[in-house]
């Protein structure tokens, strides 16, 4: 089976996409002949053609607008924003726009349209090219938010947004494009190509949205984390010799609150760790999910790692950053508490 990058299983994600379906169209800043800031769109545009991927001016209001015309008249565009943290003169748009005409319209349109943004930090890209504003997206009704951890899912995930009549908001963690991140920033990547969820199925295959994966089984805490933070849990458990079941949530929205719920009843106890801010985090939300379905299972109060209430500092990134250090505090507290 061949390996892939997470760019590479994202722009094949598009291609297969576009050569199924006449209908997918692609565009963004700089998406066409460049092939997008991160070359996740390379190629697009000279095998389909400049009326399927294409370039657009700069304005996220204006690509994300016009990809809900389209969409209500029958295309399927996966459009890009350049990093997530120009996607606010977009925010009306989707949250007045895009999440409401299935409702407005009483089923008689849908918004099929992908919005994808590289999030995250972990690249020194400073407070505005850092940000993970997917608490932003979740508190909206009518969007379906996905967070890939790997090549592997991002390709199926991709492709069943792509499919799926609603508008949903594909938060691509650049910190993991060439390889997954441990939260060690003095040590060397491991590569895709050397690492299993690297492997990259040819052709069509979907991974269905709202379903959890284990990363790392274990029975004496249960982490939650999604992106980056998936490997810097497993990162956490390992250097602590905690026996923690990891739990890759994927999609937020939809999310699988029965893999949740089925972790927390058996191992008693919970952490949650995410990297945008902590104060109205989605973390938050998965605080209060756990304590509702999970009460009176559970030995020890629900813990949060997360970044700080601050701007994403660019001199102090890695104090910014939770990393496995944090986060194996937090597991230790929450065995001891």
């Amino acid at each position: 089976m061949p390996r892939r990058t997470m760019i590479e299983a994202i722009r094949d994600a598009m291609d297969v996409s576009m050569g199924r379906d006449e209908r997918v169209i692609v565009y963004g800043e700089d998406v066409g002949f460049f092939g997008g800031v991160f070359r996740a769109t390379q190629g697009l545009q000279a095998k389909y053609g400049k009326s399927r991927c294409f370039d657009a001016p700069i304005s996220e209001s204006g690509i994300v607008g016009s990809a809900i015309g389209m969409a209500a008249y029958g295309l399927r565009p996966c459009v890009e924003v350049q990093f997530a943290d120009y996607v606010y003169p977009a925010y009306d748009q989707i949250v007045s726009e895009a999440a409401r005409l299935r409702y407005r319209s009483n089923g008689d349109f849908t918004c099929p349209i992908v919005v994808r943004m590289p999030t995250g930090g972990g690249i020194f890209g400073g407070q505005t090219h850092s940000q993970s504003p997917e608490a932003l997206f979740t508190h909206v009704s009518g969007l379906k938010v996905i967070v890939p951890s790997n090549p592997h899912d991002a390709k199926g995930l991709l492709i069943a947004a792509i499919e799926d009549p609603d508008p949903v908001i594909f938060l691509e963690p650049k910190r993991l494009y060439n390889g997954p991140f441990d939260g060690h920033h003095d040590k060397p990547v491991t590569p895709w190509s050397k690492h299993e969820l690297g492997e990259v199925p040819d052709g069509h295959y979907t991974i269905p949205l709202g379903k959890a994966a284990i990363r790392r089984q274990g029975s004496a805490v249960t982490v939650l984390a999604y992106g980056t933070m998936v490997y810097v849990a497993q990162a956490a458990a390992e250097e602590t010799g905690i026996d923690a079941e990891v739990v890759d949530l994927r999609t937020l929205l939809p999310l699988d609150l029965d893999t949740i719920v089925a972790s927390v009843k058996k191992t008693g106890r919970c952490v949650v760790v995410h990297e945008a801010t902590l104060t109205s985090g989605f973390g938050a939300e998965l605080v209060s999910l756990v304590q509702e379905n999970c009460f009176y299972h559970l030995e020890a109060p629900v813990a949060r790692v997360a970044g700080w209430d601050t701007p994403y500092p660019h001199a102090q990134e890695w104090d910014y950053f939770p990393g496995p250090a944090r986060v194996g505090r937090a597991l230790i507290e929450t065995l001891e508490a």
